[in-house]
């Protein structure tokens, strides 16, 4: 178990705690619902919670067998909709990798990027598009 302390700052402003850790960090509201949009929203949280997980988890298996991944990145577009009610509606993930793989690599590599536990935590009402490209 991880426990994680929040405290309301006022103006739609919260102020997160990771108490194993001791790391804090600042959400806003966007600009859109009424915040100041200054830090990460909670559903900014949710797509960099994807983006991270799907990247820590290709380097879990990455180091297991020995696959460079320097200089790979993720970039997440996260898409709200309105209808039924405010929500996430659609995370696009992409994910670069330059370093040269076998086909074996690249697939290890998909198969537990998809595998990763945000991704399996989301409802299935939020579309994930999850895409490689392999230099």
């Amino acid at each position: 178990m991880v426990r994680i302390s929040i405290e309301y700052q006022g103006q739609l402003r919260c102020l997160a705690r990771h108490e194993p850790s001791g790391v804090t960090l600042v959400t806003d509201a966007p600009v859109d619902n009424m915040g100041k949009g200054q830090s990460f929203s909670p559903t900014d949280l949710v797509a960099t919670a994807l983006g991270t997980c799907v990247l820590t988890i290709m380097g879990i298996v990455a180091q297991r067998h020995g696959i460079d991944l320097a200089g790979t990145t993720v970039t997440v577009s996260k898409h709200m909709v309105s209808q039924p009610a405010r929500r996430i509606g659609r995370l696009e993930v992409s994910v670069n990798v330059p370093a040269r793989l076998s086909e074996e690599d690249r697939r290890r590599l998909q198969s537990a990027a998809l595998a990763c536990p945000v991704h399996q935590s989301l409802h299935p009402d939020v579309q994930t598009d999850i895409r490689f490209n392999w230099a």
